[in-house]
């Protein structure tokens, strides 16, 4: 009789830690949903809010927009001597900034120097070669002691080839990364500790449309765009991981320029933008800290469209309607007693 009550002790010992654990089975899993529908309606009520606050900031009229200054802010400017950079340094230099100026080129560097005088400004020049790392970080600390910390840094420097795969040659392949690719990656180990240091500083990448979306005589050149897309986004996901927010980012992917590196380029579906044009966008991103733009605007929609139509179609859109390989057909091919400038 007692074993028979042992046994039906145990039967209900077994019973009440089967029925407890079920019970608390299904209190975890009501707690894991109940958790899951919470973030359910954070991340709904985040998606609307920044939904809202980019339309609202789309169509709201610059002069409303809040833009911050640039004034004393001392800020460097890769390949800053010709086309687009040195309109960005001009037109800093003109809104008061310390503007500091990189380039490979000499004769440049005086000439943007002096146009800067003649409008009574005062710009820091110095020749650098952006390809070799020692270089960069050698005239980091220069630049450091004679102008201070750099508050913000344009990555702008970059070369085209202008030809088809075959006919490129080896060395402007190399020499294509490593100025518009793997310079950028000296230029922030440089200047990103002081910056996180001082918990304030804001890098921008001048990448290019070609950087969304491949053309025809630009293997190279559109590659090393879409690397500086990737590096960019890469380390921007890397600083807010850590917590960095104060450090602000910007990416700015420009159609054509009319500053001669595409010379023969006779572009179908619109003119190429002027300099001046595309360097008074990148400023004003910079001072309401956008963080990704295309110019045209119009064209942050449209390229991702690529993802999401048949690739045979892409391709007759290309061909057909926008005529991008047409209008590289002209475009001026790299000549080997041509001097290269990492600018």
């Amino acid at each position: 009789m007692e074993k028979i009550i042992q046994k039906a002790n145990l039967n209900v010992q077994f019973v009440q830690r089967y029925v407890t654990s079920w019970v608390i089975s299904i209190g975890s899993l009501a707690k894991r949903i109940a958790i899951a529908i919470a973030e359910a309606v954070i991340l709904t009520c985040v998606a609307v809010y920044y939904f809202a606050e980019t339309i609202i900031l789309t169509f709201t009229p610059g002069f409303l927009r809040n833009e911050k200054s640039v004034r004393g802010k001392v800020v460097l400017v890769t390949g800053g001597a010709g086309g687009v950079g040195q309109e960005l340094v001009l037109r800093l230099a003109r809104q008061d900034a310390k503007v500091v100026v990189w380039d490979i080129n000499e004769k440049a560097l005086e000439g943007v120097r002096e146009r800067a005088k003649d409008e009574g400004h005062i710009i820091y020049t110095f020749a650098v070669d952006i390809t070799s790392r020692d270089t960069v970080y050698k005239f980091a600390e220069k630049v450091k002691d004679a102008v201070g910390p750099v508050d913000i840094l344009i990555n702008n420097a970059g070369i085209v080839c202008g030809q088809t795969l075959l006919e490129l040659p080896d060395y402007m392949i190399e020499k294509s990364f490593q100025v518009n690719v793997i310079s950028n990656y000296w230029t922030v180990k440089a200047f990103l500790p002081d910056m996180l240091s001082r918990r304030s500083g804001h890098i921008v990448t001048v990448s290019s449309l070609t950087g969304l979306m491949g053309t025809y005589k630009c293997v190279d050149y559109s590659a090393t765009k879409f690397a500086t897309v990737g590096f960019h986004e890469s380390l921007l996901l890397e600083l807010k991981t850590h917590g960095h927010h104060f450090i602000k980012m910007t990416i700015v992917c420009p159609y054509f320029i009319n500053t001669g590196m595409f010379d023969g380029c006779k572009p179908k579906a619109m003119p190429m933008y002027e300099p001046k044009d595309v360097a008074k966008r990148i400023i004003t991103a910079i001072k309401r800290r956008e963080v990704f733009v295309t110019i045209p605007n119009w064209a942050r929609f449209a390229t991702p469209l690529k993802y999401y139509i048949p690739a045979k179609l892409n391709w007759v859109l290309l061909y057909r309607v926008i005529k991008a390989p047409q209008s590289m057909m002209g475009m001026r091919s790299f000549k080997k007693t041509e001097k290269v400038e990492a600018a």
